[in-house]
């Protein structure tokens, strides 16, 4: 019988053909000869085989219909068998390949396409093609809290109007501040700044950042936020110089010694007033925190003016943050997290680290060598301070809450802080569990850092924006950036913001007899209500107004504003 064999030209395409062996036809051939040793027949069935294979033209052409029968036959073997390997291809073809290479992709039917949310993105930065299938579990963890129609509306009154005009337009008297700390920090004392000035009708001259001793930071406002802007929108508010006019240059300012906590306009008004109608010009310095945070509703809408409108960073900032973010998000939503686990802020807290007797010892011996730092109850033992929700959540926790909470383990995470007291080991809870973990060092390139190397304040700023736009966002431990951030996302629209109900969630975090669902379910339940929603100021007496800006600064079909 016939040998089928497989050849491959130069397009790889299979081409089959019949060789038949030179025996069959032979065989053939010989048969049609008269065998002279065998008797002859005279019937007609034998005489009429004799004639046909006598007959070359009959021979050939049953041959070659043979031939093109067993071509036809194979021919379609060789077609079936193409489509089956094609398909063993597909259905070995891994889901989550990096690389992917289909020819003539463009003549490929959509209806091919699985009806499955896939995306594929590429980041030539830190990382190549990646392929993320969504399914309703990881959709369901970066749903966004529903904002019940809030926006922001700061609708000042008649009175505080007709007050501006003739504010803005008055030269009498100058205040000078001096901001001090990090730059979470000095962004609140510019809002108190701001308003303090509104309060005494004077003159701001734009704050006067103080170098930080322990990072050796000798920015400038102008260096970190946008000046331009700044004085710009808060035009119709408040008058902003850069200095001192010449006049009052010679004139020795004023220096407080110290403003009280919670200090009303009232009280600003009556230890203020009369030094500047004498000076002409105030210094202020030690404010941070001191002003009242349950002012009237036009001062409540300015300071929201001040932080979300007016203080923005300068553009050369902005502009690597947003660098940033847009990293991050090349690959879909992110997590950011601020994560307090530097050695000050143990020996602050009074708190263990959880992860080793060592560590928790250079934590202590700190803390006796400087008890001023320790801003906890001394009172409280290490155990009753975690209990009651003083310390900052370590790396573990920090990832056993979000796995609770539903976060795939594919999730990109930017982690912003300090370096962590005990360095990479600290943060191998995280790596373990999230091994998409980055830091601004991770995703920037090595020359766009440089020029701020030795700016604490701006690397600050830049950890902010970064925070500031990703999907999901929590802080370990509060903290000034935690509820600036807080506020921010709230009036861009309650962005989803994770709260750590440490004081609730820790006792379920030292029971070793519930099983990983029951956690899960009352992870869930705990924090159903701490994801972002908004939330009413005037039920949370002395809040910030710029952490919560609800009602003040923000408002939806079901509240009025004040006229």
């Amino acid at each position: 019988m016939g040998t089928w064999k497989k050849k491959k030209n130069s397009n790889n395409n299979k081409v089959c053909y019949i060789s038949i062996p030179s025996q069959i036809i032979k065989s053939v051939s010989s048969s049609s000869l008269p065998d002279n040793k065998s008797p002859k027949k005279k019937n007609t069935t034998t005489k009429s085989l004799f004639l046909f294979l006598r007959n070359p033209k009959l021979w050939a052409f049953c041959l070659l219909s043979l031939s093109v029968l067993g071509i036809l036959l194979r021919l379609g073997l060789c077609l079936s068998s193409q489509e089956s390997q094609l398909r063993n291809s597909d259905s070995k073809f891994p889901s989550n390949s990096t690389h992917v290479e289909i020819s003539n992709a463009k003549d490929r039917s959509l209806e091919s396409i699985p009806k499955q949310a896939v995306s594929v993105e590429k980041n030539e930065t830190f990382g190549g093609t990646s392929r993320h299938v969504l399914d309703d579990e990881k959709n369901e963890f970066w749903k966004q809290p529903d904002g019940l129609g809030y926006k922001p509306c700061l609708d000042f009154s008649s009175a505080y109007r007709r007050e501006s005009k003739k504010i803005v337009i008055q030269r009498r008297k100058y205040l000078m501040v001096v901001v001090s700390g990090g730059m979470n920090q000095q962004k609140n004392q510019i809002v108190d700044a701001v308003v303090i000035a509104r309060i005494l009708g004077a003159v701001l001259v734009v704050p006067i950042l103080q170098v930080n001793l322990i990072w050796g930071d000798e920015s400038e406002f102008s260096d970190i936020f946008d000046l331009e802007r700044f004085k710009s929108v808060l035009a119709n508010d408040v008058k902003i110089v850069s200095l001192l006019p010449a006049n009052k240059i010679k004139a020795r300012p004023t220096e407080d010694g110290g403003m009280p906590f919670d200090a009303s306009p009232q009280w600003i008004r009556s230890h203020y007033l009369q030094r500047f109608n004498r000076d002409g010009v105030l210094l202020l310095r030690r404010f941070d925190s001191r002003l009242s945070k349950d002012l009237p509703s036009d001062l409540q809408k300015l300071r929201c003016k001040v932080a979300f409108e007016a203080l923005k960073f300068s553009p050369r900032v902005m502009e690597m943050g947003k660098k940033l973010a847009e990293r991050m998000r090349s690959k879909g939503p992110y997590i950011a997290l601020h994560l307090r686990l530097e050695k000050d802020v143990w020996v602050r807290t009074g708190c263990l680290t959880g992860l080793s007797s060592k560590y928790d010892e250079i934590a202590r011996l700190e803390g006796i060598k400087r008890p001023e730092l320790l801003t906890a109850k001394s009172s409280m033992t290490p155990n009753e301070r975690k209990l009651a929700g003083l310390c900052p959540l370590n790396a573990k926790e920090v990832t056993r809450l979000l796995r609770a909470l539903g976060a795939p383990r594919d999730a990109r995470i930017y982690w912003a802080g300090g370096e962590p007291l005990g360095g990479k080991e600290a943060l191998k809870p995280l790596t373990s569990q999230f091994p998409h973990l980055y830091n601004k060092y991770d995703i920037a390139l090595p020359h766009e850092l440089k020029p701020f190397a030795k700016r604490a304040s701006i690397m600050a700023a830049i950890d902010y924006i970064v925070c500031k736009e990703s999907d999901v966002f929590m802080a370990s431990h509060g903290g000034n950036m935690g509820r600036t951030i807080q506020g921010d996302r709230a009036y861009e629209g309650h962005k989803k913001l994770i709260t750590p109900n440490k004081r609730q969630m820790l006792p379920y975090f030292l029971n070793t007899s519930m099983t990983e669902t029951e956690f899960e379910k009352m992870m869930k339940k705990l924090h159903r209500q701490s994801l972002g929603q908004p939330e009413i100021r005037v039920s949370k007496a002395g809040r910030d107004v710029t952490k919560y800006p609800v009602p003040e600064c923000m408002c939806n079909n079901q509240t009025t504003t004040t006229i």
